[in-house]
């Protein structure tokens, strides 16, 4: 009995190998490689100088490059269809501000933070609008944190620029004399900062002395214009090595005359200087909106995405909310002035980064770049010239022009997959099928369920997370 219990063991195990193995060996062939797709049919706006689109082309995605471009397809690799559908570089937002862990009440020597935020809700907003590259122009150790999740591959988010914030008072690096300012500098380049925001309290002298010194540091600089410049000539503040205006807003605050012959005198003057420009047309915009109704921010679609303690200082603690008539009326002057502007920039030859504030009340991580092309469009700029804004150009003055920006062999795999046309209507950019991250693909149901979850995180927490409330959080 024993050896026949052993026998009808044995026959049971060799019919299951058998099973096993004739179903292995049945099973159709997959054409599928987890780190390769082959997309194909599809139309190409590679957004360089030239930018020829390439019709009906296939382009091959091996582990996080750009591969080629109409040449041989690999044999085993997933398949996308592109057909009908176009294929421009990943986006990038160049004035952002993400949220990052911290405490709003004093704490002790080994209390760490009190408000924790998920990284991976913070950056699907992003990657859900095609946005692949930020500028954090608020940076803060966190978020040097958040960019190593990134790049580990523990979080899917955007690369991520950060710049130190140089202030004369305030919470940020606080300086007040030339010789602070020099060595705030040093100190940002010590901690891994590649780039130096100029903040509104500075003074002239310090001002300078910390764009001097950024460029001994080979940093470049980004920033305000400080209110100590106002009422001056306006030639006092292109200051060499200021490369990069983060708000027309910088530029409108300086004059009272907002008259087209001024634009067109800021524009020559920043030509002179190199400097380059992030219009952000879309704080102003939204200053207006909540100048005039608060209701406006309660009622933005993409509310749902923004965290809740965030979603609460919005509604709760706005302060355009009651703004007088008067006031309305020069937010109004100043927004048509920033028209003129972008249009004598363009005319100039200036570059235009497009960026957003996002961060700032009624500005949505992602969603609001898309604002920001239109509006772009609108002051002037052709839809090719808006998509430069946010692709090739802000790569160049990141200096990773080499790695992103455009579609090209070689370079990192940030792509978004549109239904329709952008070069035909601005507005086509927000059509997206798909979005590759660091050659990751993200299809339309996958951003779906990804939005999904964190408008459903952030409504079971809205109690928690009131901003009366923050000091005890």
């Amino acid at each position: 009995m024993k050896y026949l219990k052993i026998s009808n063991l044995l026959l049971l195990l060799t019919v299951s190998f058998l099973f096993l193995n004739c179903t292995k060996n049945n099973k159709p062939e997959t054409k599928e490689d987890s780190n390769t797709y082959v997309i194909k049919n599809v139309n190409v706006i590679p957004m360089t100088e030239d930018n020829n689109v390439i019709k009906n082309a296939t382009v091959v995605i091996h582990n996080n490059k750009i591969e080629s471009i109409n040449d041989s397809v690999p044999s085993k690799a997933t398949i996308i269809d592109g057909k009908d559908k176009w294929l421009i570089p990943g986006l990038i937002d160049m004035h952002v501000h993400t949220l990052s862990n911290g405490s709003f009440s004093q704490g002790y020597a080994t209390r760490g933070s009190t408000v924790n935020f998920n990284t991976q809700n913070l950056m699907t907003p992003y990657i859900a609008n095609g946005v692949t590259t930020v500028f954090e122009l608020s940076g803060r150790l966190g978020h040097f944190s958040q960019r190593d999740k990134i790049m580990e591959k523990s979080v899917i988010g955007p690369r991520m620029a950060i710049a130190a914030v140089i202030d004369g008072k305030g919470n940020e690096i606080k300086a007040t004399t030339p010789v602070e300012g020099r060595q705030s500098v040093r100190n940002a380049k010590g901690l891994g900062y590649r780039f130096i925001k100029v903040y509104t309290w500075l003074s002239e002298e310090t001002f300078k002395a910390v764009i001097d010194e950024a460029e001994k540091q080979n940093m470049k600089v980004v920033g305000h214009i400080p209110t100590i410049f106002e009422g001056k000539p306006a030639e006092d503040l292109f200051v060499p090595h200021f490369g990069l205006i983060a708000h027309v807003e910088e530029l409108s605050k300086q004059t009272n005359d907002f008259s087209y012959e001024k634009a067109q005198e800021f524009a020559r003057l920043a030509k002179e200087n190199n400097t380059w420009l992030i219009p952000n047309l879309s704080n102003m915009v939204w200053i207006l909106n909540q100048a005039k109704s608060p209701e406006k921010i309660q009622n933005l679609p993409s509310l749902k995405y923004v965290h809740p303690l965030m979603q609460s200082k919005w509604l709760n603690s706005n302060r355009f909310s009651g703004s007088s008539p008067k006031l309305i009326e020069f937010f109004n002057k100043q927004k048509e002035f920033h028209k003129q502007i972008v249009k004598a920039f363009k005319e100039e030859g200036v570059p235009i980064l497009a960026g957003t504030d996002a961060g700032i009340s009624g500005i949505v991580w992602g969603f609001s770049l898309h604002d920001e092309l239109e509006l772009l469009v609108e002051a002037g700029l052709t839809t090719k010239e808006a998509l430069a804004s946010a692709t090739r150009l802000p790569a160049e003055w990141l200096e990773i022009g080499d790695k992103i920006g455009t579609i090209e062999t070689g370079k990192f795999a940030d792509l978004i997959l549109l239904d329709k046309n952008p070069l035909e209507n601005i507005n086509n950019t927000r059509t997206i099928s798909g979005v590759f991250v660091d050659g990751k693909w993200l299809d339309k149901t996958k951003i779906d369920t990804m939005l999904l979850k964190v408008a459903k995180w952030n409504d079971a927490h809205k109690e928690k997370y009131q901003w009366k409330n923050r000091k005890s959080l």
